[in-house]
This record gives structure tokens, sequence and C-alpha cells, in this order.
């Protein structure tokens, strides 16, 4: 009897740690201000003085509702441990319209749970908001909070949160917010086992061992040891660090959750792959300036019914419905007619992109289901790969290559060169693997040229209409209105106008120089000889 007690006194206290639950006036919760901007967010804190779950991130939860005080519109919402002893929780709360709300927030532990309410007001402030598809244009995007028009010309930034020093991640957005770099796409988990001949390396500065989870061997590329059930809190703070700095910038941050290239990831529609991805929308999801991309090379890894599971299973999570894409090596892989499908990414890298992207609106008008087409991986700068001709990926390659794309009523992105060096002399660079860069760097000056062309008119309006120009020059139009014309060998082009006059000028996509030109009347008007060899555009408007 003496023996039975002692083991069943020994069972009792081992057992101990997974019976505790939290005590009820050891838990508290932080208040709302009684105002916020719109489209930012009310964070909710939950300090739990005394915590004794064994694991916050699988034995307890912080979960929550947001709801106008009219009852019109309702939001679940989930929280996220933030500390790795379960004393901090929050939930973070986007307000995306003006005028009051109520919230209910709930701490929940074994049997145990407290509750906590709150109000408050959401004021206008001019916020751009969440990035949608404009419903009046479906083809392009629309930033919901002013309405504004958003044209992508966006960038890779694969391991920018390898870098450990914050002020590099910062200055690195902040560059490319000044050359008119409006997206990056930044991966959450991933590692990289080789750097495709690019003067880059691990070193004190960066890493390309990205850790989502805690790991046992962090510079182990092949067997990190990873803890899918454990959070590495820092790294994702500093990742909330950065979509903050990324927001004030109104700089789009494309959330890739996972890089096949790491050969490390959970298990396919596993728990710890569920729990990461809702952690990380439990976490990111209230900034307004995120997309989402389910994995980068993702057909690599993955197979297209998780990839259409996953999405689905995403856009339910998120509660705010930000867009959502998947970045596949083959592009036949899209999942075009779903509903949680939000634009095309495509990886694609011939030099014939005008008829490509032409060709993948055609098939997207198949599904009759119209979403904005890109391509988001048609070359990096200076970087030759065994498929790649020389000089392919020149920067004035891909720059002309960018005008292909949008020329086509499409979208891209781009990466730089790596060859300035990351942990290898002259270390200022690392372009298209960690977005640092430097003032030798000009690819993206030409592409702001071309930003600053479409920023001139309402290029959401137009479509493309090769039909309307000669000589194998693109147009798009709006016929009657505006008639934009790229020439991609310089020369002159005849335009079939309708009836009207309008204003004309030269555009040098080299240059960004604008040259006026007389008013263009004719039906069939032929321009002028371009002003020399390069590459220009011509925009005609209705006067």
């Amino acid at each position: 009897m003496i023996r039975m007690l002692r083991w069943l006194s020994i069972s009792v206290v081992a057992l101990l740690p997974s019976m505790l639950v939290a005590d009820p006036s050891r838990v508290s919760f932080s208040t709302a201000p009684t105002q916020m901007e719109r489209f930012d967010y009310v964070e909710i804190i939950a300090s739990v003085r005394t915590p004794d779950a064994r694991n916050p991130f699988t034995d307890a939860s912080l979960t929550g509702t947001l709801e106008t005080t009219d009852s019109s519109r309702h939001w679940s919402v989930e929280g996220f441990a933030d500390s790795d002893d379960g004393s901090v929780f929050r939930i973070r709360f986007m307000p995306i319209a003006v005028g009051d709300y109520n919230y209910t927030v709930t701490y929940r532990q074994g049997d145990f749970q407290q509750t906590a309410t709150g109000t408050f007001h959401a004021v206008e402030a001019h916020r751009r908001g969440i990035l949608s598809v404009d419903p009046a244009y479906p083809w392009h995007f629309i930033w919901t909070g002013t309405g504004e028009h958003f044209f992508f010309n966006g960038t890779t930034a694969y391991f920018l949160m390898g870098w450990k020093e914050e002020h590099t991640i910062n200055f690195s957005i902040e560059r490319l917010h000044r050359l008119k770099v409006n997206r990056m796409r930044v991966a959450i988990a991933g590692r990289e086992g080789t750097f495709f001949g690019e003067p880059v390396m691990n070193g004190p500065s960066w890493s390309v061992f990205l850790t989502p989870w805690h790991a046992q061997n962090t510079d182990d590329y092949t067997h990190p040891g990873f803890d899918y059930s454990r959070f590495n809190v820092s790294y994702w703070q500093r990742f909330d660090r950065m979509l903050k700095f990324a927001r004030e910038r109104d700089m789009n941050i494309s959330l890739v959750l996972d890089m096949n290239d790491s050969h490390v990831h959970p298990d396919p529609g596993s728990a710890d792959e569920h729990r990461f991805i809702r952690y990380a929308v439990a976490r990111f999801g209230a900034f307004s300036n995120i997309t989402w991309d389910l994995g980068d090379d993702l057909d690599s890894f993955r197979d297209e019914k998780w990839t259409h599971e996953t999405g689905m299973l995403l856009q339910g999570w998120d509660p705010y419905r930000h867009l959502e894409t998947s970045h596949p090596v083959h592009i036949e892989h899209q999942d075009r007619a779903s509903s949680w499908f939000g634009f095309t990414s495509y990886q694609e890298w011939s030099r014939d992109q005008h008829r490509l992207m032409l060709e993948s609106r055609k098939l997207q008008e198949k599904t009759a289901r119209i979403i904005p087409q890109t391509n988001e991986e048609y070359g990096y700068e200076d970087h030759y790969p065994l498929w790649a001709l020389p000089g392919s990926d020149s920067s004035d390659v891909l720059r002309r290559t960018a005008w292909d794309i949008a020329m086509a009523g499409a979208y891209q992105t781009a990466g730089e060169t790596a060859r300035r060096g990351t942990n290898i002399w002259p270390d200022t660079g690392g372009g298209w693997m960690n977005a640092r860069g430097d003032d030798t760097m000009t690819m993206f000056l030409g592409y702001g040229h071309m930003v600053d062309f479409f920023a001139s008119f309402e290029w959401w309006k137009t479509n493309p209409h090769d039909e309307l120009v000669d000589n194998g020059n693109y147009c798009l139009a709006d016929p009657g209105e505006t008639y934009a014309v790229y020439l991609p060998h310089a020369g002159h082009v005849t335009i079939q106008l309708l009836p009207g006059r309008y204003r004309a000028y030269w555009f040098s996509a080299t240059t960004g120089e604008k040259i006026d030109l007389p008013d263009a009347s004719d039906p069939s008007w032929t321009s002028p000889d371009a002003p020399d060899h390069n590459d220009w555009a011509l925009l005609l408007q209705s006067k």
C-alpha cells in the first residue's frame, strides 16, 4: 500500500504541469485606445502573470470577435502567443471602415477561460488600406482605403529577414521605395543550399537560414531540427517591425510562406503546417500591406490538390481576405477559377513576354472570372543560370521586358543584381536575394520611368489593342479617350484613332524625357520618327 501511494504521488506530480490551469485573477487584458485610424490595428494584450501552459503555442489560445456597433459587420479573429513561457498573448483588430466597434477577447487554457470586452472608434486617416482587385476593372489592383489604383512594380527579396541588423532591413525597404518599387516578395520560412553562382554567402551580417521555429541546429541546412510546435518569437517580432516600417511607406509585402529549395518543411496538410499558417495569419493579418503567396516553386514540393485546399483554408482563416496567390515553376499550375486565387504569379523566363501575358489574359477569360495577371519571375539582373543566354538578363533587357509585360495589360516583379556582394567584397549588395543595394545598382531607375508613364494616365481603363498599330508595336487603348503605344525598336507608328482631337507626346523609356508633339486628329495618324534609336512610348489623350 505504501509503495502504491508513493507511485500515485509521483504520477500526480508528473502530471501536474499539464493539469494546471491559469488562475483567473492572474490573467489581465489591456484596453484599446478610444480612437484608432482606419486600416491601422488595435492590439489587445493578454498578460498571464504565472503561466503554466506546457506549450503556449498548442495548449492555450486567445480568440476574439470584432463587430461594428450596428452589428452590420462581424469578424472572427485569432490571437497568438508572443512569449516562449506563455506570459504574453496578443490579438490584433483592423477596422476597415470609419465608425464605432465592439470587441470581445477570450483567453482559454484547458477548462479555464476569461473574457474581456471593449470599444473603440475608427477615424479616417487616408491610409491606402488593403490591396484588392478593382471590381470595376478587374484586370487591375486597387487600394481599398483610398480607391487609388496600384501599378504593381515588384521585386524579389526572399531572404530579407536573414539580415541580423534591422537598420539594414529598413534601409533596403527605404531605398526600394525611393526607386518606385511598391512590392517585395519576402519569405517567412526557407533555407538555401546553393547561391546560384552569386557572390553571396552566409556570414556575420546575413544568413539564408530563416528560423521561424525553434531549432536544435540553426546553421545546419538540411537538418536544423525544427520543433514545429514552438515558434521562434524573436524572429516573428522582427517581422512585425519590418511590416510596420514597410506599411508606412505603402510598400506591399508578399508573404511567401515557404521555399522549395529548403527541402525542410512541415508535412503537407499536417497539424504542424496548419499551425504555422494560422500563426502567420493571426500575427500578420491585421497589417493592411500584405498579400499571401503559398510558396515559391510551389509545385516542386506541393501538388495542385494541396494548393487548392490550402488556398481555401487560408481564405477562411484570414478575416480580412488579403489577396492570395501561388508561385509554381510551371505556369499551367494556376488555380484560376477558385475564389481564393487573387492573381497569377508566373515564373517564366522567355523573352516573348508580351505574347505570353496576352495569352494569359485569354486563359483567364475562359474561366469567366477576371483577375490581374502577373509574371513575378522572368529573370534576375546579371544572373545567368545554364538556361539563360549571355546578355539575356542585363538590366536593359529586363527593363524592356517589363514594358512588354505592362503593354499586355499585365504586371511584373523583377530582381536586382546580386553582384555587389553579401559577406563578400565589396559587401554592399545582395539584390534579388536579400533586397540590399547601393548607388551603382541603377536598373530600377529605368523601371521608375515606366511607372511615371503609366501614372500619367488612367491605365486601368485601357486594354491591349495591338491591332490599332503597325510595325510590331504595342498599344493599350481606351478607344476615343487614350492611346498608349510602345515602340520597342523606335522608328514611327501609325495609329487607328476614333474621330477626335488628341494631345500627343513622346516619352523616353530610357530617360523619362517628355517631348510634346502637335495634336493628332487624323483617323489614321502617323507619328514622326522617334527622337533616337532607343525604345520610346507615345501617349495620345483626347482633348
